[in-house]
């Protein structure tokens, strides 16, 4: 199976919101959770470690994210900020998770924060025997993960830059929703005198910037000053969404720019980005949206580059949505390998089908991290 790197999962987000166990089985997961709101308000689960086992997903960009108390859900919502140090402590407390978790799982999670760790990681995935070579005792390969910070309010003043950089962050997206560093989804505007600053100091750690979420006025402007790397890890494609009514999704403009950065683009299997109007609380159907269409918006950025180089995958998965909100061929995240088949008879070959499904992520990775 080809190597999937998976560039957007909320795991903190959902191990403390919803007590998620990402090492339990994934048939186990949605039983324990069959009779509780959690698959009413997120959707059932779409991941584990099996299942990234299974689906030979070997890298995931896991997220610190927490979002401002007037988005909040319900009234006793806890992964709520009000103040900036509200949503600092937040972050940090997810950022202690994956350190926990990677300190005593290592056979199952490794944080991914220089090219010596990928380096391992990836000999440890292209070994042929899948278990006892890479980890003593076991049944599978350690996921790696790359911290990224979705929303950037968790930064209060640039001197707290490089505490985060140390602690192992590696991508930040300034927005979610609008921010004090520039305008976001739902709530658009440019990029503040704060967003400026921010960028400058990012670039001097070498911070990845993710457009998602960004405004178009916010990225077009981030896209002509920022100095470092560029992508968008989880986005689709505004032109293949007409009328969708929503600043969420790249427009070409957005798409071209990153390119020129030699950035890459994560397609979002989800339903209601890959159909307008589809909405899982209005009792459409998920087989209305097959896993096709994720190809339509993978093979746009392709034609866009001319090539295959600038796109791959960022599912989003249980990321406020989940099983009955994908495509109907998708039970887990193993079954992004799907995508393969489908790329291979729109006339991708095999080197484009690994640059797509995981490639492209590791390529920029191997050039950017410390």
């Amino acid at each position: 199976m080809t190597l999937i790197v998976d560039a957007h999962a909320d795991i903190a987000y959902n191990m403390l919101k919803y007590g998620r166990d990402y090492t339990r089985r994934l048939d186990e997961t949605r039983d324990i959770e069959k009779n509780t709101l959690t698959p009413k308000e997120n959707g059932d689960s779409l991941i584990s470690w099996h299942e990234y086992q299974r689906g030979n997903v070997a890298l995931i960009f896991a997220t610190l994210f927490a979002a401002p108390i007037r988005f909040r859900t319900y009234e006793n919502e806890k992964l709520v900020y009000q103040n900036f140090d509200e949503a600092h402590k937040l972050y940090k407390n997810q950022l202690d998770v994956y350190h926990r978790m990677t300190d005593s799982m290592p056979d199952k999670f490794r944080i991914i924060a220089s090219k010596p760790d990928l380096s391992l990681l990836l000999n440890l995935w292209h070994q042929p025997t899948p278990a006892q070579a890479a980890v003593p005792g076991g049944e599978g390969k350690p996921v790696g993960i790359v911290i990224l910070m979705e929303g950037g309010e968790a930064i209060r003043n640039l001197s707290e830059l490089e505490e985060w950089h140390n602690l192992g962050v590696r991508l930040i997206g300034p927005a979610w929703v609008g921010t004090r560093y520039c305008g976001g989804w739902k709530e658009p505007g440019p990029l503040t005198k704060d967003g400026r600053k921010l960028l400058s100091a990012m670039a001097d750690f070498n911070f990845t910037l993710d457009l998602s979420h960004m405004d178009e006025r916010a990225a077009v402007e981030a896209l002509d000053i920022y100095e470092g790397p560029i992508v968008g890890t989880h986005a689709n494609c505004a032109s293949l969404m007409p009328n969708a009514n929503t600043n969420r999704h790249f427009t070409d403009r957005i798409i071209e720019c990153i390119i020129e950065h030699d950035g890459v683009i994560g397609i979002v299997p989800f339903n209601s980005y890959l159909k307008v109007g589809w909405m899982r609380d209005k009792g459409h159907l998920r087989d209305e949206v097959p896993l096709q269409t994720v190809v339509n918006h993978i093979d746009h950025v392709c034609q866009i580059a001319g090539n295959s180089l600038h796109v791959g995958i960022g599912s989003d998965f249980d990321g406020g949505f989940g099983l009955q909100s994908v495509p109907p061929e998708i039970d887990s995240v193993a079954d992004l390998q799907k995508l393969a088949p489908l790329l291979s008879v729109r006339g991708y070959n095999q080197i484009d089908i690994e640059n797509i499904l995981g490639n492209n992520w590791i390529t920029r990775l191997k050039r950017d991290l410390p």
